[in-house]
């Protein structure tokens, strides 16, 4: 539109939509790359100056399109880090609600990831590595209390493997 004006008000408003668009499309540059979480993407938009009003509209609109999703995000995040550690539920649900995911969704990614990965096997995983490092039996206990896993389950491993209780 030749000669078109803007009041004051709509300039305000095509510049606030304008800002909204760069964030929605930094953020689609971090999705390609990789699964992302709600709180992650907003520091990581947050450090590159982008405004936290312009920021929640983005990524209200992501999750709108499923585009973000914090529980598909947890469940990404267990498969992957279940290949180079040996965590029991209560470290794993730990460190996904220090990423600021939903409690709901933590619940319910655990319960499917645990559905296809047995937890007696991974601490069995961890406390085989123990046995070969040559921790002794408390160190053993210790560090498995430490990775997640209960003590009824450490014992039951203990048992297992031939351990006395």
């Amino acid at each position: 539109m030749d000669g078109a004006e803007f009041l004051d008000e709509k300039e305000e408003e095509l510049v606030d939509a304008g800002l909204c668009f760069a964030v929605e499309q930094k953020a689609l540059d971090y999705l390609n790359r990789s699964e992302q979480y709600r709180m992650g993407l907003t520091a990581k938009l947050t450090a590159k100056g982008f405004a936290k009003s312009n920021i929640n509209r983005a990524l209200d609109y992501l999750e709108s399109k499923k585009y973000l999703d914090d529980r598909r995000f947890a469940g990404v995040w267990l498969r992957n880090r279940a290949i180079t550690h040996a965590e029991g539920r209560s470290k794993l649900s730990m460190e996904l609600a220090a990423r600021g995911i939903n409690k709901a969704y933590i619940t319910e990614a655990l319960d499917e990831f645990f559905e296809d990965n047995s937890e007696e096997k991974i601490c069995m995983r961890a406390f085989k590595k123990c046995v070969k490092i040559k921790k002794d039996e408390d160190k053993i206990t210790q560090y498995l209390l430490k990775n997640g896993f209960s003590i009824k389950l450490i014992q039951k491993v203990k048992e297992d493997y031939g351990f006395e209780k």
